[in-house]
């Protein structure tokens, strides 16, 4: 991902999320030496993203998001692995990311990626009000 597709991914967070990231933070992301956010292309539209911070070797899922038309096409999955590929090139133990219970969709993709469920965040998420579920992959 570039500056050139902030606003492009702006607008995915607008549809995807409740409580999008604005243009500003992600642009922000950007200058992190730390974050590593990567955009899924079909031709200029961008159909998806995805965003991992990395710390002491640690990688965390900051958001994966594909815009509904995209959906089931793969590039969720394409995203995924790229994530999983960059971090673990660079040393990384595992990957973690939160999802909602309710997303069964995003947590079949996860576990068919070796995801485990770890843990639970009670009132993790707001508009509407759930908790969080904890998938880890360890590398």
């Amino acid at each position: 991902m570039d500056g050139a597709h902030v606003p492009a991914v702006a607008a995915l967070e607008d549809v995807c999320f409740s409580t999008p990231w604005s243009a500003q933070g992600l642009a922000e992301e950007l200058e992190n030496p730390q974050a590593h956010f990567l955009t899924a292309l079909v031709g200029e539209t961008v159909a998806g993203y995805i965003g991992v911070q990395e710390i002491s070797g640690d990688a965390y899922v900051t958001n994966v998001a594909v815009l509904p038309e995209y959906r089931r096409q793969g590039i969720g999955r394409a995203l995924l692995c790229a994530a999983i590929d960059g971090a673990r090139r660079r040393g990384c133990a595992f990957l973690t990311l939160e999802v909602r219970p309710s997303n069964a969709d995003a947590i079949r993709l996860y576990e068919s990626l070796g995801f485990s469920l770890m843990g639970r965040r009670k009132g993790f998420y707001r508009d509407p009000a759930e908790d969080a579920l904890i998938y880890t992959l360890f590398y």
